[in-house]
């Protein structure tokens, strides 16, 4: 990650970055929610939106319209432990934009907490981003086909268990997105997720490359888990096993699978 090696933002962080008022937050859940309430100052960017058309110049107007230029920090939250942020998150660093980290916690967790919230639409002056693609961090369905059978390249399923025993890409590696949350964080302390990674043989230099079912939202999340583990050549198969089956490339079942072997952490 290029700028700051921050994954998350706890949440004590962010009351006095927004009282500083040198913060952009993004609300990626449906405008409806975001209209009830939200964080303080935050701006609604729903996941569907964003998806409707993430081309890098639809993407650059998205951001310029939310206020954010290249040193605005930016700190994305969402009520889906963290893989909705984590799609929007990391489609701002594919832009170029560094400085951008996920709350620590879902937004029913911040209300449950007993944290400020309003529903007021803050009015937005217009920024100019640049762009700058940073397309180590995005691998493709071709990139994925020569890569996949490289000695130094681990590719990630994070899909639910069940899904990967059904059918997968050759040569993935189970890594459930319900493992890598603890309690009401959306990820894990560092040393617990990197026992966790251990334990599934993701280490050391690798190149990592996640994916989920289609949008790269689960994988979105394992994205972000790896990099707080310290694992940053980590790519995001960003159109995922949907695209992957269309496309009628490989897969593999587990055929010797016990389907009661769930293996939750």
């Amino acid at each position: 990650m290029t700028g700051t090696d921050k994954i998350t933002t706890d949440v004590d962080s962010l009351r006095s970055e927004i009282r500083d008022k040198s913060i952009r937050v993004i609300d990626v859940r449906r405008e409806g929610d975001y209209k009830q309430d939200h964080i303080p100052s935050a701006v609604n960017l729903p996941l569907a939106n964003l998806l409707s058309d993430d081309s890098p110049e639809r993407v650059v107007k998205l951001v310029n319209s939310m206020g954010i230029d290249d040193e605005t920090p930016v700190v994305v939250y969402d009520d889906t432990f963290g893989a909705l942020a984590s799609r929007v998150a990391w489609t701002l660093e594919y832009l170029g934009h560094s400085n951008v980290t996920l709350l620590e916690t879902t937004y029913s967790n911040w209300k449950s907490l007993g944290l400020e919230n309003d529903s007021n639409v803050p009015e937005i002056q217009a920024k100019e981003h640049s762009v700058n693609l940073q397309s180590d961090i995005l691998a493709t369905s071709d990139y994925l086909e020569s890569a996949k059978s490289r000695d130094d390249v681990i590719l990630i399923d994070n899909r639910e268990r069940l899904n990967f025993l059904e059918q997968h890409i050759p040569g993935a590696i189970s890594l459930p997105y319900r493992t890598l949350a603890s309690n009401d964080k959306i990820l894990r302390s560092k040393e617990d997720m990197k026992r966790l990674l251990e334990n599934r043989g993701i280490t050391g230099n690798s190149e990592i490359i996640t994916y989920c079912g289609s949008v790269g939202t689960l994988s979105g999340l394992a994205y972000y888990a790896l990099k707080s583990a310290g694992l940053p050549n980590a790519k995001l198969y960003v159109r995922s096993f949907k695209e992957w089956k269309n496309l009628q490339k490989p897969t593999e079942k587990q055929e010797d699978a016990s389907y009661w072997d769930l293996s939750a952490e």
